[in-house]
């Protein structure tokens, strides 16, 4: 019998945790499993007061309350990671916030640890959750990465339309003002998408996806389409490798995720 799909949301308690919390129960309901509730503590006291998870889990509204609570103390990034990785959770959800702890992933290292560090897919909540999730962007540099992100994103996701966006330049277009030259890297760079789509083992979800290409600045280009469309979630494949983790649209991918207003997926290279 295959194992129930496992939700872990990071939550440190705070009011900013609300929307987090809201997605994750409505993700672990839209998938028939379970929510885990990870906590953790400044302090590594060794096994946490059981009057201290109880206490814990009056914060929470009704429908939350029946959430496994997992707390432990110690280095936050370092525990999620761990407990993400010893109970084998599908998907891992987490929230925003400006200050350091959990909620501080966007400017911290928190996401950067736990990316390179969980197999599990990665969702940084910003937005209330609403209802599904009804289009996404999919940020592509036609890589192995990025294909993997693409499979992940439309298993977690199935009703959600889909935006497959790969950004390109003219090189020298200083020097090489010809529409022809223009027409012709585009026309390399369609091509190069509709080979990437063809290979991503994507075909019954054909019907939902736009594929298109736009020259300009990777960054520039995807927040547009987020625009266009009014996705409310952006898809990104990152490598695990060291500094701030690294995305499959390139070095950008902390001005991004500070830019975009929309929850994003960031799925590990090789663990999808």
């Amino acid at each position: 019998m295959a194992e129930a799909f496992e939700t872990l949301l990071a939550s440190d308690f705070t009011a900013r945790s609300d929307r987090p919390l809201a997605r994750a129960l409505r993700l672990a309901r839209d998938h028939g499993g379970r929510l885990v509730i990870a906590h953790v503590l400044e302090k590594d006291d060794g096994p946490p007061d059981p009057a201290t998870i109880e206490k814990l889990r009056m914060k929470l509204p009704p429908e939350a309350r029946g959430a496994e609570l997992v707390v432990h103390g110690g280095s936050v990034p370092r525990v999620l990671a761990r407990i993400a990785a010893e109970r084998g959770s599908d998907l891992i959800v987490t929230g925003v916030g400006r200050r350091d702890g959990i909620g501080d992933y966007l400017l911290g290292t928190a996401v950067d640890h736990i990316v390179r560090h969980a197999a599990a897919p990665v969702l940084v909540v910003r937005r209330p959750a609403g209802g599904a999730y009804a289009r996404m962007v999919v940020a592509t540099d036609l890589s192995e990465c990025a294909r993997q992100a693409l499979r992940t994103a439309i298993r977690l996701f199935p009703e959600a339309a889909v935006t497959l966006v790969h950004a390109f330049h003219v090189p020298f277009e200083g020097w090489l003002k010809s529409d022809d030259v223009k027409q012709h890297v585009r026309a390399e760079a369609q091509a190069a998408l509709d080979a990437f789509l063809a290979g991503a083992g994507v075909a019954s979800a054909s019907a939902r996806i736009e594929a298109l290409v736009e020259e300009g600045e990777t960054g520039s280009v995807v927040i547009r389409q987020l625009e266009r469309t009014g996705a409310n979630l952006l898809v990104l494949g990152t490598h695990g490798r060291g500094g701030f983790v690294h995305a499959a649209i390139g070095s950008q991918a902390a001005a991004l995720l500070a830019a975009a207003d929309a929850d994003v997926l960031m799925v590990r290279e090789g663990k999808a």
